[in-house]
């Protein structure tokens, strides 16, 4: 057997409290290191993109403790940011992007980072940069964008990254290509959210801050006139209403905390309101996937979910005893997004999917 050409991979993933980087030798993770920022150090930025010196910092002394040549490196992969809508898959970072990314945002998010530092990367040792697999994915049909208001479409701003890259895993797991396969890949975390993947490309979603079930953060779908009631009570705030639906609701809401640790052991110890939201949240979950099964018209090959709380047994039954009806449900619990950046990029050094250009 002919020796595999080994590429190098080096992997950004900024978040709100911590800069992970990860060196990979084709799928293999050699090096994995995060740093934790404390809120002095992040929050005296008005704007994510004014963290781009700071970070770097961190970036360039990760690099240099581990004594990483990136001169000899394949890649280096920042992770995608809310930028436009786009279609999925691993992207060139061009000077467009990161100028997106700086000042035309869809959101403020330390993804922004990503692509930016990625880019700095690039000059200094030139090495390709890509993104791979950003939030702003968005494939979605034109029927499934309308609503009853001409003046609110809906978008997909989701945990594309994850659900895609998990999905790929699943169609190797059996035997068959990703773009063969129907999927309904459900991403379970902080926020939840669902998506139809119709022979590769992603047509129908459910974004965890603009509808479907409520998470252990977001408070998902809501009745829309005490919505509007709620958003004109005495001292509400655009910015109040904001934070309560997508930071404060959910389990924190109903129960004052959003681990499900603790929840699951209220349940195992007979806990009556804990066991009620979670399974109502279970309930809303199954509802969702339902629905999506309908763009499928029974063509559906399996119902996936992963994300960090797929591995909560009690959630993950309550979810799987409404839905086993549709056919096949496949629990890939966790999300490797280093990882998942990783193979996008080696999917494209070994010709096995097109680089896309961001225009």
């Amino acid at each position: 057997m002919e020796n595999q050409e080994v590429y190098k991979i080096l992997t950004i993933n900024p978040g709100a409290i911590t800069t992970k980087i990860s060196i990979y030798y084709n799928e293999d993770s050699i090096i994995s290191e995060e740093i934790h920022h404390t809120p002095e150090e992040t929050g005296i930025f008005d704007k994510v993109i004014d963290q781009l010196d700071f970070r770097y910092e961190v970036l360039d002394k990760l690099l240099k403790k581990n004594s990483i040549d990136m001169t000899s490196f394949d890649a280096v992969v920042g992770r995608g940011a809310p930028l436009r809508p786009m279609e999925g898959g691993t992207y060139r970072i061009n000077r467009k992007m990161v100028d997106d990314a700086a000042n035309r945002p869809m959101t403020e998010h330390p993804s922004l980072l990503g692509p930016v530092l990625a880019y700095e990367i690039e000059k200094k040792y030139n090495v390709p940069s890509y993104i791979v697999d950003p939030v702003c994915v968005d494939e979605m049909k034109a029927v499934a964008r309308i609503t009853g208001l001409p003046k609110i479409m809906r978008t997909a701003l989701f945990h594309a990254l994850n659900q895609r890259a998990v999905a790929h895993i699943y169609a190797n797991s059996i035997g068959k290509k990703y773009n063969d396969l129907n999927l309904i890949m459900v991403h379970l975390g902080s926020g939840i959210s669902l998506a139809t993947h119709e022979k590769g490309r992603i047509v129908d979603v459910s974004s965890p801050n603009h509808c479907g079930p409520f998470s252990p953060t977001r408070a998902g779908e809501l009745p829309t006139e005490p919505l509007v009631d709620l958003c004109y009570s005495s001292g509400m705030t655009k910015e109040k209403m904001k934070k309560m639906i997508s930071r404060e609701g959910g389990l924190i809401a109903h129960l004052g905390t959003g681990d499900c640790r603790k929840i699951e052991a209220r349940v195992a110890s007979g806990d009556e309101k804990s066991t009620l939201i979670l399974q109502a949240m279970a309930y809303n979950i199954a509802k969702c996937i339902g629905g999506l099964a309908t763009v499928f018209k029974g063509n559906l090959d399996a119902v996936v979910l992963t994300g960090s709380l797929a591995y909560f047994k009690v959630l993950v039954d309550w979810i799987r005893e409404r839905i086993s009806f549709l056919g096949e449900v496949v629990v890939m619990p966790g999300e490797d997004e280093m990882g998942a950046m990783a193979r996008g990029a080696l999917r494209v050094l070994r010709g096995k999917e097109d680089v896309k250009n961001y225009d």
